[in-house]
């Protein structure tokens, strides 16, 4: 996959893939590992109480995003560790008290996790990104949350069974597993060189960003900007509400008190994603690059409507069907976490950094996860998350494949044109 590369460059890329990943993987135990509780019994007003954990947490990352608008896009490359351990540790905090006060009034503690955690992969990505290895090394830190996501549930269901710890002191304890890998990662992320005079030529020299700088971006770019960030809106509802309710669908498939199911499904996608998502890194033309993104977008839809049209007929089994699912909505989503914009950037010239891209598209995607959640907690007919899920996974893929296709003529267009001026 990287067989190219010079041997210097294929260290620097493997080490800066490994400690990223590292990094991302143990910043998910501060966030994710409540989910594998199901909280039966409990409720918050007329909201049950495991979707009001779920909805405080998100406008927590919801508020972070737009927030990291400016701040990420702004970011100075110094001091970059502490800002990842004070992060950190203020959402570790957070779950400290979420253990300490009483249900259902811990449900805030959520929120203010969540708002930490959400600027935590912008500052990791800026590590990476506007190198000729980046497709490889993001595409390694984007698979992190795949694997961990089922990792930090296998360890939370891990600590629940064998220790019988209980479901509210979870997410603190999964923290302290985590914690010191934590710290040595960072320590790791901090060793890697800068991008050199060849990545900046090749991938554009990445800067921070001014008020008028992100304006001047959204004026020249906003139809294409508009249809990705629509993309990535449906890409982030299938993704959370899979990764937030997945212990839920597993239940209610017959699958409970199985927590090594987690892993033993995100494993396989970690890896098939990590090996096709880095094998980008063989095509030197970013334009080339940018619209190879746009064919994963499309394969990734069409996997999961299919896959969970199959389940729908009965055609396929639970386990593959999540399988299937997971594969093809990450090959949706991670595309914008790695390559993407990355690409973009470099294709267009554009004066800014991949940080910006993220967070605007990141944004807009928590308001649909949130709004989904509140629908369908609003509804009067009950309905089960298997069902609600598979559902809308079905629509929205349909819907994607056309946006998708609009967005690769848009870019396509915008490249011939500047083409020709240039």
């Amino acid at each position: 996959m990287i067989m190219p590369l010079l041997s210097k460059d294929k260290s620097i890329a493997l080490y800066a893939a490994l400690v990223s990943f590292g990094t991302y993987v143990f910043v998910f135990g501060f966030r994710k590992s409540f989910t594998v509780c199901t909280f039966d019994g409990l409720s918050f007003g007329p909201i049950a109480y495991k979707t009001a954990l779920v909805i405080s947490q998100m406008l927590g990352y919801l508020l972070a995003k737009f927030y990291g608008i400016k701040f990420i896009s702004g970011l100075q490359k110094t001091n970059r560790y502490k800002i990842i351990f004070l992060l950190t540790g203020l959402s570790w905090l957070a779950w400290l008290f979420f253990a300490l006060v009483p249900a259902p009034y811990n449900v805030i503690f959520l929120f203010l996790n969540g708002f930490p955690l959400g600027m935590l992969w912008g500052v990791v990505f800026s590590y990476v990104e506007g190198r000729k290895t980046t497709d490889f090394i993001g595409a390694a830190l984007a698979v992190s949350f795949i694997f961990s996501a089922g990792w930090v549930k296998s360890v939370g269901g891990w600590l629940m069974i064998n220790f019988h710890i209980s479901e509210f002191w979870v997410p603190f304890c999964t923290g302290l597993v985590f914690a010191l890998p934590l710290v040595i990662c960072v320590y790791g992320l901090e060793k890697v060189p800068p991008p050199s005079a060849e990545d900046e030529l090749l991938r554009a020299q990445r800067v921070p960003m001014t008020q008028a700088d992100r304006k001047k971006i959204l004026k020249q770019y906003l139809p294409g900007i508009i249809a990705f960030v629509v993309v990535y809106l449906f890409a982030t509802i299938f993704r959370d509400i899979r990764d937030n309710f997945s212990a839920d669908m597993w239940k209610e498939m017959g699958y409970s008190a199985k927590p090594a199911i987690f892993t033993q499904t995100e494993i396989p996608i970690t890896i098939f994603i990590l090996l096709l998502i880095g094998a980008v890194v063989v095509i030197k033309n970013s334009f080339k690059a940018l619209m190879v993104a746009h064919v994963f977008i499309i394969i990734g839809f069409v996997t999961a409507g299919i896959s969970t049209y199959f389940f729908t007929q009965q055609l396929l089994d639970p386990f593959w069907w999540m399988l299937w699912v997971g594969l093809g909505l990450y090959l949706v989503y991670i595309p914008f976490n790695s390559i993407f914009f990355d690409r973009l950037i470099a294709a267009f010239s554009m004066k800014g950094n991949a940080g910006f891209f993220i967070y605007v598209a990141d944004s807009v995607g928590y308001v649909g996860s949130v709004s989904v959640m509140l629908v369908k907690e609003g509804l009067t007919i009950p309905i089960q998350w298997t069902k609600f899920f598979s559902q809308s996974v079905m629509i929205l893929s349909f819907v994607g494949v056309f946006i998708t296709l609009f967005a690769m003529l848009y870019f396509y267009k915008k490249h011939q044109i500047k083409t020709i001026v240039d």
